[in-house]
């Protein structure tokens, strides 16, 4: 596996190179030329990216090695499914209340909350005391939430509420945060696993180092981004909120309103629009299989002694190479649907999870075959996420969207529990601390939600067939946020 892995993250970086370049070459650049020309809109785009793009980096850091920390604490596999489970069921309960947090408190210091949260988040990693630990993944879930949330609201709210730039140069700031992003994952893969094969500092190690990450990410917001709000006016974003009220009482009311509105109007739509409801269940149904194989890829592979930290490299390499061919796929070369490639990434993705139901037989484990099927699994991922995008911003009104995503969010958060919590049921009732089986009967069970995602899918285009909002037309690149 050692040499599978080095092997793999040099072919796959190649072919990442090669198809941007070649998807350079068919498709024009995103941004418009005014909006390049602006040097305000550059200087505004610059000191955003410097703080979303380190917490980004810091966030992908944790990503290689959290369950090999769990295991090299000694907690069994079934212990370590409930620290899954409580990171998730925090996700749950915080997603629907990061976007009330910022109109609260402030957007600059929602995200200020953000970096403290999760440096506490990383610092409890230093604990063996399972406690600690399971506090330190309620963190995790509402660090997460924050991330997914408040830097956006921040970043649109200052650029159409207080620049008043045009709202079509939004894309170009969240497409090159993407290109960025995909870069950062492969590169923290290879940053943690220098930090805890190479150097041999043990697998706490990028933990520890995305704490100074996120201490600078929240400098530049608490400098670079209340300078930005100081040059925008007097009005900062908490100041908004309060206007006409000497403490605050009527606008956090109103704040709670406006929530609880965006939840009632969310759902409306929700059960109203068929489409909505089945692009719904298909993002609950995959996702929620991601948040499980997030659980059990290390199991699977790290008997097996491969270098994580490399292998991480390749998913997401494998992700970024199915972003790069959706973009091909949908230049003006090609003119491929994203119906169609959201129905290619859910197939694939079916594909993979079948393979891995007989690669990871008891007693009779096919690493390389899994390997090959996480990789799999992954390029679906990358072919996916443009697609559910697009398609989302097609049938979800804008100003219903956010409300309807945090419904979206509700049974896929949900879902991923319920697999976990059955995963842990099977390995404690076996008395050991390997799942054995579990794993298999686990990757079965995805492989037949892959399979109910494949038919809402058929189901939505069937129902759509002629529906001019789920197609492309002459506009590329709307589903690449």
């Amino acid at each position: 596996m050692l040499v599978t892995a080095y092997f793999a993250i040099i072919v796959l970086l190649a072919l990442c190179v090669g198809l941007e370049f070649t998807a350079r070459s068919l498709t024009p650049p995103q941004s418009a030329p005014t909006a390049v020309a602006n040097p305000a809109f550059r200087r505004f785009q610059r000191i955003f990216l410097q703080a979303y793009l380190l917490a980004l980096w810091a966030d992908w850091l944790q990503g290689p090695y959290l369950y090999k920390l769990y295991r090299h604490y000694s907690f069994l596999e079934s212990q370590i499914a409930i620290l899954y489970v409580c990171g998730l069921a925090s996700c749950v309960l915080f997603a629907p209340f990061s976007g009330w947090l910022h109109q609260v408190f402030g957007r600059r210091q929602t995200c200020l909350l953000f970096c403290v949260s999760y440096s506490a988040c990383c610092l409890t990693k230093l604990s063996r005391d399972y406690f600690v630990l399971i506090v330190g993944r309620v963190l995790g879930g509402l660090s997460t939430s924050l991330l997914a949330t408040t830097f956006e609201a921040w970043y649109v709210h200052r650029h159409v509420e207080v620049h008043d730039f045009p709202k079509e140069w939004i894309p170009s700031t969240f497409a090159k945060a993407a290109t960025w992003n995909h870069g950062l994952a492969v590169g923290a893969g290879l940053v943690a696993n220098l930090l805890a094969e190479w150097l041999h500092l043990g697998p706490v190690a990028p933990f520890l180092l995305a704490v100074p990450f996120l201490a600078c990410c929240g400098w530049v917001v608490l400098t670079e981004w209340g300078k930005e709000e100081a040059e925008g006016g007097p009005e900062g974003d908490k100041q908004t909120l309060l206007l006409g009220t000497p403490n605050g009482s009527v606008a956090r009311l109103s704040a709670k309103e406006r929530f609880s509105r965006s939840c009632s109007e969310g759902l409306r739509c929700l059960l109203s629009d068929r489409r909505v409801l089945l692009l719904g269940g298909v993002q609950a149904l995959f996702e929620s299989v991601l948040y499980i194989f997030v659980f059990l890829w290390t199991p699977v592979l790290d008997p097996h002694g491969p270098p994580l930290g490399i292998v991480f490299s390749c998913l997401m390499a494998a992700s970024m190479v199915g972003s790069l061919l959706y973009r091909l796929a949908t230049s003006t070369r090609y003119r491929l649907q994203p119906g169609h490639l959201l129905c290619l990434a859910v197939l694939m993705a079916f594909f993979s999870l079948f393979m891995l139901t007989f690669s990871t037989v008891p007693g009779q484990p096919k690493p390389h075959d899994s390997f090959l099927a996480f990789l799999l699994l992954e390029l679906a991922c990358g072919l996916y996420f443009p697609s559910v995008s697009f398609l989302q911003g097609r049938v979800i009104p804008e100003e219903k969207r956010a409300g309807v995503l945090a419904w979206f969010r509700l049974p896929l958060h949900l879902l991923a529990c319920l697999g976990l919590l059955a995963l842990h049921g099977e390995v404690s009732g076996t008395g050991g601390g390997e799942a054995g089986g579990g794993t298999r009967h686990m990757f079965g069970g995805c492989a037949v939600m892959m399979l109910a995602a494949l038919m809402a899918v058929v189901s939505l285009f069937t129902l759509g067939r002629n529906d001019t909002d789920l197609r492309l037309e002459g506009i590329r690149g709307e589903g690449e946020m």
